[in-house]
């Protein structure tokens, strides 16, 4: 099993609670075809795969870009066009509350049936693939 933190365990816990099985199962079937993809690859390729990983947004952090970028625009709209356009940062804010109590709010089905995973998700790819450049390594 992938060696993880508790914290990080916890995280990705309450996320993949948080979603609907069926998209979880895609989720997982779709990291498991990325890491078979690369049990033949060369050295190089698992590498700029894992890259790729490294750079790869996570759930977390989409929702915290969407949520900023939407609070922010409705405090400019707000300030600038009309005074309703504050309740949107209101908004967006019990949003990021309820996702940071309960692990859920309404932009998580969208954001992790578009595929975003959880670091946890990542890591476990990046582990993998880690193990198939050892076993490469050990080959030579």
């Amino acid at each position: 099993m992938f060696p993880q933190a508790a914290s990080q365990r916890s995280d990705a816990d309450r996320v993949r609670r948080s979603t609907v099985a069926h998209v979880n199962t895609e989720i997982d079937r779709q990291t498991d075809a990325n890491i078979q993809l690369y049990a033949d690859a060369d050295r190089e390729a698992i590498l700029r795969r894992m890259d790729e990983l490294d750079r790869e947004w996570d759930i977390e952090r989409a929702l915290e870009v969407n949520a900023s970028t939407l609070a922010l625009s409705g405090l400019a709209l707000g300030v600038s066009i009309n005074r309703r356009w504050l309740a949107l940062p209101a908004v967006v804010l019990v949003f990021l509350f309820q996702h940071g109590v309960q692990g859920w709010c309404p932009p998580l089905p969208v954001l992790r049936r578009l595929g975003f995973r959880t670091r946890n998700e990542i890591d476990r790819e990046k582990y993998e693939l880690n193990g198939l450049l050892n076993s490469h390594l050990a080959l030579q």
